[in-house]
C-alpha cells in the first residue's frame, strides 16, 4: 500500500484515532542515542558536583522567572 493510500485511510479516522497514529509515527522516529544520553548524564553529574561544592554561580528561581 502506498503512503498516499495510507494517508487517505488515516484521514478517515476520527480525531482521537488520528492522534494515536500520528503519535506512534513520531515516537518511531525519536530513537534515543545512547552516546548522547551518556554525554548528558556525565554533564548532569558534573553540574551536580559543582553545585554541591559551591563551584558554580546559581540564580534564584524567582529571578529566573521574572
Amino acid at each position: 500500500m502506498s503512503h498516499i493510500k495510507i494517508l487517505q485511510k488515516a484521514l478517515q479516522l476520527n480525531p482521537q484515532e488520528r492522534y494515536m497514529v500520528a503519535e506512534s509515527l513520531l515516537k518511531s522516529l525519536d530513537r534515543p542515542d545512547e552516546s548522547v544520553d551518556s554525554i548528558w548524564a556525565n554533564e548532569a553529574q558534573k553540574r551536580l558536583q559543582d553545585y554541591k561544592s559551591n563551584n558554580t554561580q546559581t540564580i534564584p528561581l524567582e529571578e529566573v522567572f521574572n
